[in-house]
């Protein structure tokens, strides 16, 4: 019985061709097709150097992104919502209070720090999800 034990030269699962590999074609909406092989193969087709097909304009810079996001933020911020003034007033005011001794930084316990973080990470926030919202559109993502 060992014998025959010792003498198989197979194991299951092994013996299938399940491991040699296959050329698998990977679709979806937002990627062209490609053929996934061995990537060592493919990069000695080339002469032994890596190819990339990277947009080099990734970020497609559109000025209307920027006008609209601006707007679309300035409009928000300008609400008077905070004790009856504006997000973005208070923040144009604490700049003007903070000129006001000028050759000395704001101190850390001022409300500039906290108008400047709010306005500014609105303002990004808005830009971020417009040039989503510009771009999906115009690239019909949705």
């Amino acid at each position: 019985m060992a014998a025959n034990m010792a003498t198989a030269s197979t194991v299951i699962g092994l013996s299938s061709s399940s491991l040699s590999p296959k050329r698998t074609c990977l679709s979806s909406g937002f990627v062209k097709p490609i053929a996934v092989g061995n990537p060592l193969r493919q990069a000695r087709a080339s002469g032994g150097r890596f190819t990339c097909n990277f947009q080099r304009d990734w970020l497609r810079r559109d000025l209307n992104v920027i006008g609209f996001g601006l707007i679309g933020w300035l409009v928000p911020s300008s609400i008077p919502a905070i004790d009856g003034k504006s997000l973005t007033g208070l923040f144009f005011e604490s700049i003007g209070a903070e000129l006001a001794h000028f050759p000395s930084p704001p101190a850390l316990t001022s409300q500039f720090w906290l108008w400047l973080i709010t306005w500014h990470l609105g303002l990004f926030i808005a830009l971020t999800f417009g040039q989503i919202g510009f771009k999906g559109r115009t690239e019909d993502y949705f």
